[in-house]
């Protein structure tokens, strides 16, 4: 990572970032998110994604789905740059987990005010392993709306251990978010094809890093055209057990993790399987073109209606 001295990992663990604040709107980014991760993409009049786009009362309170709390930690890269003594290239930055908590269904309009920290730090020798939390309050009142933890693995940036073991600190246990699905059938399997231009339409809820959209960026970076963000995978796949397990209400889901395996290209088909055990639903997200598994997790739910078993 270049000169070790400058690296003091306790340095690191206990920065103060800055507190952020995002504003939205339903009609300029609640709407436009969902259109994003494929919200009446094959059925403009489909009732279980209308109400994230639409309102039949002039657009006053549409609902607001709950991955679009992934969109609260957006500016994380930026604020990583200016961690102490902490040298990465961002070119090398891979998103490996996002976990997110839903503590009460998110406005239609807000302001929200993001207090962030790191929560765990792993030197992997090659590589770096970040776990970020950003905590997310409604600015007016104070009052708690969700958060997210985001994992990224910084290539190139590890080997900073001054002991014989490598540094490892985690403010939570790190199988917390993990959790693999069984081997017996799935309980739901739900498919659905991305379109061509999903990634220029996501891009545009505010990432706009160019291996989603620029050819000659993706090519350096070793795919043969540019591919999807995984944070619009992940809004597929939660779609998808909403629309299925949730028979469409989106107030039942409490929790959700995804771990990024694979890339997926704009316009393969995404099939989601999912299991049910108990109030978690397991589920795994496959490209049906390559069979490859792109994306693995749960979502924790808070009750399950009768009518959707």
């Amino acid at each position: 990572m270049g000169d070790d001295a400058a690296m003091n990992p306790e340095l690191i663990i206990n920065h103060k970032f800055p507190e952020t604040t995002y504003t939205y709107s339903e009609s300029r980014d609640a709407a436009l998110y969902a259109l994003g991760i494929g919200a009446c993409a094959k059925d403009a009049l489909d009732d279980k994604d209308l109400k994230y786009v639409y309102h039949e009362d002039g657009q006053q309170s549409i609902q607001v789905f709950p991955t679009f709390a992934a969109l609260f930690s957006i500016g994380l890269t930026s604020q990583l740059k200016h961690l102490p003594g902490f040298m990465f290239d961002p070119r090398l930055l891979l998103h490996g987990q996002q976990y997110i908590e839903i503590y009460k269904p998110l406005p239609s309009n807000c302001s929200i005010q993001n207090k962030s920290s790191i929560v765990g730090l792993h030197d992997k020798g090659k590589a770096t392993i970040l776990e970020v939390e950003v905590l997310s309050y409604e600015k007016e009142t104070g009052e708690p709306l969700c958060m997210n933890r985001t994992t990224v693995y910084l290539r190139g940036a590890g080997g900073f251990s001054k002991s014989s073991e490598p540094y490892s600190f985690s403010k939570y246990p790190r199988d917390q978010t993990s959790s693999k699905p069984p081997r017996t059938r799935p309980f739901v399997v739900h498919e659905e094809c991305t379109q061509p231009s999903q990634a220029l339409l996501y891009r545009l809820s505010g990432d706009y890093n160019p291996l989603h959209s620029d050819p000659m960026v993706a090519e350096v970076a070793g795919f043969s055209r540019p591919i999807l963000h995984g944070l619009c995978t992940l809004g597929f796949a939660v779609r998808a057990i909403i629309k299925t397990i949730c028979n469409g209400d989106a107030s039942l889901v409490k929790a959700i993790s995804g771990r990024f395996l694979l890339h997926v290209y704009p316009g393969e088909t995404l099939i989601t399987e999912m299991w049910l055990e108990g109030l978690r639903v397991l589920y795994q997200t496959k490209v049906k073109e390559r069979n490859r598994v792109v994306l693995a997790g749960f979502v924790d739910l808070n009750s399950i209606r009768s009518s959707s078993l």
